[in-house]
């Protein structure tokens, strides 16, 4: 019999009915939606996972109103789904059948800025652009971004360490992240917002939470890390003949420009050709080379970097790495530059269905896993459209297969399983950036020892002993 089962029969001491009522008198009765009032932006992600109908949506606006509720699931032993902007690529996110979703899509709003301690605190529910134009407004710079940036929320990108675009010069969320405030399954509050760099007072348990995706706690309000403001980027796309010569530009503007190179991102000639024809994207470069790369080098006076930028990518043609290469002459054309990186959302809809995958690997890695991937698809799904493209100074792939035959579901399978096994061979992550949620949940062990899923289960049942928070999701 399932927790939820359980719970409908009463062996926690109640039933639906009873745990809507003890919802409404803890919360108010306005903060619940229940039965046709759920509507179905509650049910799915970005992934295309549909979730199933649950008992109702809660959409505090406060901690506190967080806590009651909690504490309400905890003592019915009732199921409880944590949402933040549903952008995630998983199915973290998507209802279980009869749970308690509780969205965080009211608590939002920056609540500070520190300009002397460079912090910002932030309610979990405010969508990343948001903090991000605050930072901006304050002078500073709010590092974590990617393209769902508009709606996707901080709390869900803390709860999945979320990476994104800037990872190779700043870091995934997790490192973005000073101080937390959680509550936990039972509706105790842990108050842990901080705003020092250096706290090792004990054990650091925010990192309990991070990457966790509201299985071991609900975040509610985040502390991050700022850094100096910037005023532009020297940007420029570069068509290179091969993966080799990606990582050898890499490394030497790295090298030649300090440290500073604030994005790489890599796309392959399948990605840039969709995105140049289906995504409607402008091409600033021909279709037909091998590989290209997005690199911007962020400062406050870009102008300043321009010879020295320019240097890097005169000595990557000299050395034959690179065949060409478009530079970014007003901040238009850099828009247009990231508009080829960013138009995956368009593309994931017009080669739908799709399987999203976010993979990693050592850097060194990257090209013989691309090519056997594309082995697997030649050989075994010759009709179906793969594009390969990523964060690749940061060892991160994607790779976006699709229109999936009506058969969808076994086909899907059996790519997944072919894909994985590529990643477990070669010693890689199943998941870079984009959680486990209930996709990457049967490979887990893939990237995972066993002794280690066996830690991680030992901390659900000390933080969620009766199994509430997230049921299904990254473990069974």
């Amino acid at each position: 019999m399932t927790s939820l089962q359980q719970s409908q029969t009463g062996t926690a001491g109640g039933n639906a009915n009873e745990v809507l009522a003890a919802l409404q008198n803890a919360v108010g009765e306005g903060e619940l939606l229940t039965g046709a009032a759920i509507s179905d932006k509650y049910l799915k992600d970005w992934s295309g996972e549909h979730g199933q109908m649950p008992l109702a949506v809660l959409r505090p606006r406060s901690t506190e109103e967080v806590s009651k509720a909690l504490a309400v699931c905890h003592a019915h032993h009732w199921p409880v789904v944590p949402q933040g902007g549903l952008t995630g690529l998983a199915g973290g996110a998507v209802p279980s059948e009869g749970a308690v979703v509780i969205s965080l899509e009211r608590m939002s709003g920056v609540e500070e800025i520190d300009t002397a301690s460079a912090t910002l605190t932030v309610l979990a529910g405010t969508p990343l652009q948001v903090a991000q134009e605050a930072a901006q407004q304050a002078g500073f710079f709010l590092a974590l971004d990617l393209g769902a940036r508009g709606s996707c929320q901080v709390g869900g990108n803390i709860s999945t360490n979320a990476g994104g675009n800037r990872v190779i010069r700043y870091g995934m969320a997790r490192d973005l992240v000073l101080g937390l405030e959680v509550v936990l399954a039972d509706g105790t509050v842990l108050p842990m917002l901080n705003k020092m760099v250096k706290n090792n007072a004990g054990p650091d348990l925010k990192g309990l939470f991070i990457g966790t995706e509201g299985t071991m706690g609900i975040i509610t309000r985040a502390v991050l890390r700022l850094h100096p403001g910037v005023a532009g980027a020297n940007t420029a796309l570069i068509a290179l003949t091969d993966f080799d010569a990606v990582v050898k530009l890499l490394r030497y503007a790295q090298q030649r420009l300090s440290g500073l190179v604030s994005a790489y991102e890599v796309m392959w000639a399948d990605y840039y050709q969709s995105a140049t024809t289906v995504g409607g994207i402008r091409a600033p470069l021909p279709a037909d080379y091998p590989v290209y790369v997005l690199m911007d080098m962020q400062a406050a006076e870009p102008e300043e970097n321009a010879e020295r930028f320019a240097s890097v990518l005169e000595h990557a043609l000299e050395e034959g790495w690179a065949l060409d290469a478009a530079v970014a002459q007003s901040h238009a054309d850099a828009e247009d530059f990231w508009a080829l990186r960013d138009s995956i959302a368009e593309m994931l809809n017009a080669y739908a269905p799709t399987i999203n995958f976010d993979v990693s690997f050592p850097i060194s890695l990257i090209g013989e896993c691309v090519e056997r991937l594309r082995a697997v698809m030649a050989g075994k799904f010759p009709e179906i459209h793969a594009m390969y493209f990523g964060h690749v100074g940061d060892g991160n792939v994607h790779i976006v297969v699709g229109p999936l035959p009506d058969d969808n579901r076994q086909t899907e399978r059996a790519i997944e399983d072919a894909f994985y096994e590529v990643t477990r061979e070669l010693g890689g992550s199943v998941s870079a950036e984009h959680g486990i949620g209930i996709h990457k949940k049967p490979y887990l062990a893939h990237s995972r020892s066993q002794a280690e899923l066996d830690v991680v289960r030992s901390m659900k049942r000390a933080l969620d002993p009766h199994g509430i928070l997230n049921p299904g999701k990254i473990l069974d």
